[in-house]
């Protein structure tokens, strides 16, 4: 692990390298957590996304930045796009004929609403315009936008109207992206609004299914949302027997693995 000395002599390039690493790895990345984990100060970081931005590298957002792969006008730009494939085609199977979803964003959820089969038929509620947007092109999925103000970090609906309609709403399966998850550390972001949203679509749904790399397994962001315990399931681009996730099938016994 690298000692805060070590963070403060990064060199600009390496900083950058750093933010792509990082907004590559868990989407979008707020200003703060950047500043805080190269050692440096907001204005630097937003100075060195500004040039990264210039040279078509991110996409700035309020707050932070976000990877290419995950905006609107993105084409085949996905950070570890055959892992998060293989990630989706094992999510596709908890789906069965009837299930009402609540879908969560992101480029692994966008994977997943790839590939699912066009004679399904699914109720789905969202509170991601995009997510929204590409379940359009299921001729059998139903599909309910929940709604109310869009945060421009997260491009999630994160006002009360959101927490009312999910207060109303008791889903079969709640399919998630990620951004962190550990054993100790749970399910975490590092955006207020995000997480308290994803907080009220785990009480909305009977069972939670979280997407997710290898790559944010054992990483933590400031903010829990939820236990391990309260996950019914995490799908890798792993083999479920695969040493890397033990530690999570050990520590919750009823954890489903895939």
């Amino acid at each position: 692990m690298s000692t805060e000395n070590e963070v403060l002599n990064y060199s600009k390039e390496e900083r950058k390298n750093h933010i792509l690493k990082e907004i590559n790895l868990h989407t979008r990345v707020s200003f703060e957590t950047l500043s805080a984990k190269l050692g440096v100060s907001e204005d630097t970081v937003r100075r060195d996304i500004n040039e990264l931005d210039a040279d078509s590298l991110l996409i700035k957002v309020k707050g932070g930045a976000m990877t290419k792969g995950y905006h609107y006008s993105s084409s085949n730009q996905t950070y570890a796009v055959e892992a998060k494939q293989v990630i989706a085609q094992k999510a596709v199977g908890l789906l069965h004929d009837g299930m009402v979803l609540i879908v969560d964003g992101g480029t692994t959820i966008r994977e997943f609403i790839r590939l699912i089969p066009n004679d399904l038929n699914l109720t789905v509620f969202t509170i991601t315009a995009l997510t929204a947007v590409q379940l359009l092109d299921k001729p059998n999925i139903k599909t309910i936008m929940i709604g109310g103000s869009i945060s421009s970090y997260s491009q999630m609906c994160v006002s009360g109207e959101a927490f009312h309609q999910l207060a109303n709403i008791k889903a079969d399966l709640l399919v998630l992206g990620t951004n962190a998850l550990d054993v100790d550390g749970g399910y975490s972001d590092s955006d207020w609004e995000t997480v308290q949203v994803k907080k009220a679509m785990i009480q909305a749904s009977k069972k939670t299914a979280v997407l997710t790399i290898t790559e944010k397994l054992n990483t933590v962001l400031k903010m829990k949302i939820a236990s391990l315990s309260e996950v019914n399931y995490v799908i890798t681009e792993e083999d479920p027997t695969s040493e890397k996730l033990q530690p999570y099938k050990s520590a919750v016994p009823s954890l489903v693995v895939i």
